[in-house]
């Protein structure tokens, strides 16, 4: 498995920390808070349209970041942080209003706090980070559609989030895959 990171370093050696990439990424995590008092207020459904919007930045950020050449360390750690404390914030709302079972709120809350936890201790330990591949991209879309035939009551939601959560589990599996092959083609250079 070649994990391609050749030309993200070199991009992330021409660019400053705060750009616009970077800022759609922070305004993900000012969304948090929105999304919960909008969410604990009795509408689910338009807390739902701010988690789209979340989604939306994380799209835009990654367009831009890519396009313009504006990959930066920072905003690969940032990225992943900001989609995964979006998730967990969703993931406690729909628990705590009991529009999932416990379990799989467990499932995805292990996933992702061991993913955060993760990369945040390994990018501080200096070690390369793997960005956000269509893997991770693609369950990211398939936990928004989970999210939305939950919200909107659908009968076959629950089995549904089941699948996306076996799905997770093995984009993770691939991203510490990813990790270690890009890590240790590190050390050998």
């Amino acid at each position: 498995m070649k994990v391609k990171c050749t030309r993200y370093r070199i991009l992330t050696r021409r660019r400053g920390t705060l750009n616009i990439p970077n800022m759609l990424t922070i305004s993900r995590f000012v969304l948090i808070p929105v999304y919960l008092v909008i969410f604990f207020n009795g509408h689910i459904q338009v807390a739902f349209f701010i988690l789209l919007v979340a989604g939306l930045t994380d799209i835009l950020d990654g367009y831009i970041a890519r396009t313009r050449g504006l990959i930066t360390p920072v905003g690969v750690m940032l990225d992943p942080l900001a989609d995964k404390s979006m998730m967990i914030t969703v993931i406690l709302s729909l628990l705590i209003s009991g529009l999932i079972p416990w379990q799989a709120a467990a499932a995805m809350f292990i996933r992702d706090l061991g993913m955060i936890m993760g990369s945040a201790f390994f990018h501080f330990r200096g070690k390369l980070t793997v960005p956000a591949n269509v893997m991770g991209k693609l369950t990211t879309v398939l936990y928004y559609f989970a999210i939305l035939f939950i919200v909107f009551h659908l009968n076959f939601a629950i089995t549904y989030l089941w699948f996306v959560i076996g799905v997770s589990f093995l984009t993770s599996f691939i991203y510490i895959i990813q990790f270690l092959v890009l890590n240790r083609g590190a050390k050998l250079k």
